[in-house]
């Protein structure tokens, strides 16, 4: 009983001493946030090549939106979305899974992997390097052509027989262009990588013997047997292997198998998901940046499912109320100068271009692009080159001259001879969307303020200003 009191003291004592070197900083909605926790964040984000750095007292009010944030999407339990739990388990395990990977398992598979390639084409006769003059049979040739090619390969061995050099007449007469231009030469062979009318001649020769004419579905071939080789020492061959292991993913496949050992070897049933979750706790306990970057990559796919159901997606579809925002706040998008909307044109006749400006004068401006696609683009011949757009002067030089009677360089195109704009110059916006994008950015602004400003009544924020004074100072 004294040793388990003891054992309870020291375990008591331990705690309270970490605690102590960690304290909480902060909660949020009763969710403790540590001193350590906040300064991980702070820090990765006020890095030396951030340029709007904060102090730690303006970063506060940062950090707490972004956890409310969080705490909204718990509260609609998008963490138990299957999708949200795919990509968060995928991303950890990224992180976990090479440990238990050691070099002596990479080393031993890449053994394996060699000691059974080097059993199989040493049965096979090891490797031999080649090389060959071909000429080219189609498969279907008639009987002239391959008594043609018959009667000229022939004719090359018996040169050769006469003491003809192989590499001089491969360059000449080959039609294997990329061994010809080696002198017929070709990489070393194993059996199974080419024709096996080739491989069985070319096996079946002795060290500088050149074989009789071969016939394979290629054509007609000339083998010269250069050099035969046993398999190549594992050293020789032992970075290729580790870098085909790495480039199929097999490190994976030993993962696997580590994890179905140990989950077999537990004292208690285990499956291979549990032994993973346990050497993440394990892992994080070790390394709280580990575990700060697991939660912040959580925490960040519910914040972007979150804001993008709040914020983001609603003020982007939300056209009553763009509407609204813009009627409201149109002094915000005044112009300092006029702007052209509508289209450059490049025609191949002036009828062309005529055509184009009498039909867009009937359509809505956003779909002037697929009406003039559909009646000028349609068909295998382009009559129009068409650039659509809200233009400032220096977009375009064809609407500088024309709109903004500015001169400028108007590339002339032979193929679109005739040029010309169609469409309004605007002192300032007459609707909405002439500046959709600023007004959408802008209502996702004011709908984000809301929306923190709601978080902020809905869930209790404490900061200890004390621990807070000791960020990167202890």
């Amino acid at each position: 009983m004294r040793c388990r009191a003891l054992f309870a003291a020291l375990l008591f004592g331990a705690l309270v001493a970490h605690a102590q070197d960690d304290p909480t900083l902060m909660t949020i909605n009763g969710r403790p946030v540590s001193r350590s926790e906040f300064e991980y964040s702070y820090n990765k984000n006020n890095a030396g090549n951030v340029v709007d750095k904060k102090t730690v007292a303006q970063y506060v009010d940062l950090f707490v939106n972004y956890r409310l944030k969080v705490e909204a999407a718990l509260a609609a339990r998008l963490d138990t979305m299957q999708a949200f739990k795919d990509e968060f388990l995928s991303y950890r395990d990224q992180q976990v899974r090479p440990s238990f990977v050691t070099n002596a398992d990479v080393e031993k598979l890449a053994r394996e992997m060699y000691e059974e390639t080097r059993q199989r084409i040493d049965a096979q006769g090891g490797q031999v390097r080649v090389a060959h003059i071909m000429l080219l049979l189609p498969q279907k040739a008639s009987k002239s052509v391959q008594q043609r090619a018959q009667l000229r390969i022939d004719s090359v061995y018996q040169a050769l027989k006469r003491g003809a050099n192989f590499g001089e007449l491969a360059r000449k007469l080959s039609d294997d262009k990329g061994s010809a231009q080696h002198g017929g030469e070709l990489p070393w062979l194993q059996k199974g990588q080419t024709l096996k009318e080739f491989e069985d001649a070319a096996f079946a020769l002795k060290q500088g013997e050149i074989s009789k004419p071969v016939l394979s579905p290629a054509g007609y071939h000339v083998i010269k047997l250069i050099e035969r080789r046993m398999f190549l020492p594992y050293d020789s061959v032992k970075a290729d292997i580790l870098a085909y292991i790495d480039q199929t993913g097999m490190r994976e496949q030993i993962v696997d198998n580590k994890l179905n050992e140990l989950a077999k070897a537990s004292a208690t049933p285990q499956t291979p998901a549990e032994v993973l979750q346990q050497r993440v706790q394990e892992m994080e306990a070790k390394d709280p940046a580990l575990k700060y970057l697991n939660q912040e990559y959580h925490d960040g796919l519910l914040l972007y499912e979150i804001s993008n159901r709040t914020v983001w997606e609603k003020a982007a579809k939300d056209e009553e109320g763009l509407r609204y925002f813009f009627s409201k706040n149109k002094k915000r998008y005044v112009w300092d100068e006029p702007r052209f909307k509508g289209i450059a044109c490049y025609a191949k006749t002036k009828a062309d271009l005529k055509a184009v400006k009498k039909m867009v004068k009937k359509l809505p401006f956003d779909q002037w692009n697929e009406a003039l696609t559909n009646a000028f683009n349609n068909d295998s011949t382009v009559r129009i080159r068409a650039e659509r757009g809200m233009f400032k002067p220096g977009d375009n030089a064809l609407v500088d001259r024309e709109v903004f009677k500015k001169h400028g360089n108007v590339k002339e195109n032979p193929q679109f001879p005739v040029m010309g704009v169609v469409g309004k110059k605007l002192k300032s916006p007459k609707e909405m969307d002439d500046v959709r994008a600023l007004v959408v950015a802008d209502f996702q602004e004011t709908l984000e303020k809301e929306w923190v400003k709601d978080l902020r009544k809905k869930y209790k924020v404490e900061v200890n200003e004390a621990v807070l004074k000791t960020v990167n100072k202890h």
